[in-house]
């Protein structure tokens, strides 16, 4: 198994799948990844919907591309558990769902599966299809499953050097 580094280095988006389904035990550790993520104030406002029915992923396909792949999980925020900065009523909504989404994309990678997180996608449209109340904003979509071999890599592996990201006790 390869060091964490390593396995953030090396993981690529994927927009292409075989049909085979996600293994029972492979999604279970997915999901764990996700419930182990930190969330502001341990509120835990997550709420995922798993998608891997035909009729489900039909309908999650009326909001966003999923690439034929045979798993989708919708990450919502609960708006009534999210913790709220009490200085300008900023929410911790879509940082808590995108550490646990960023938790379940490296969990895939180190079981060899791809992914691709998606934020392009009409949430009406999945508000409306998976009734979702109120309370719960989709946040972020996870795709995963095997990834098609004869599929080109997808995104550029170069980052910016870290002295371009990176100053010490001023900008």
């Amino acid at each position: 198994m390869m060091d964490l580094l390593q396995l953030m280095k090396t993981r690529r988006s994927v927009r292409a799948y075989l049909p085979q389904p996600v293994e029972a035990e492979h999604l279970n550790h997915i999901l764990a990844a996700a419930q182990s993520a930190p969330t502001a104030c341990n509120r835990q406002p997550l709420r995922l919907i798993v998608i891997q029915s035909a009729e489900g992923l039909q309908k999650v396909g009326k909001a966003a591309q999923l690439y034929g792949a045979p798993l989708a999980i919708l990450v919502c925020a609960d708006r009534d558990r999210v913790w709220k900065r009490p200085f300008d009523d900023m929410t911790a909504a879509h940082i808590d769902a995108s550490i646990a989404t960023d938790h379940m994309m490296l969990s895939a990678a180190e079981l060899g599966l791809g992914s691709v997180w998606i934020c392009f996608f009409k949430p009406d449209v999945i508000r409306e299809e998976f009734a979702l109340p109120e309370n719960l904003e989709p946040v972020n979509l996870l795709v995963i499953g095997h990834p098609d071999p004869s599929a080109a890599p997808q995104g550029d592996p170069s980052r910016r050097p870290l002295e371009e990201l990176v100053s010490y006790e001023t900008l």
